[in-house]
């Protein structure tokens, strides 16, 4: 899947200076990126969305 993302000026420089120091392209870097986001969900979501369904739990009974 290709997909295009729209950086700003500075966003763009400082993942262009972050690739560099990491010896990598910026646009592999980006690939990492959103790899590792979409394969380990940051904690604060999961915990909310724990949150969430453990609070409307009886509701969700309810409309089942």
């Amino acid at each position: 899947m290709n997909i295009r993302v729209d950086l700003t000026d500075e966003q763009s420089e400082r993942l262009a200076a972050l690739a560099e120091s990491l010896g990598v392209e910026p646009a592999d870097l980006a690939r990492a990126a959103c790899i590792d986001l979409v394969s380990h969900p940051p904690d604060d979501f999961r915990e909310a969305a724990k949150h969430v369904l453990e609070k409307n739990r009886e509701l969700y009974r309810r409309l089942a």
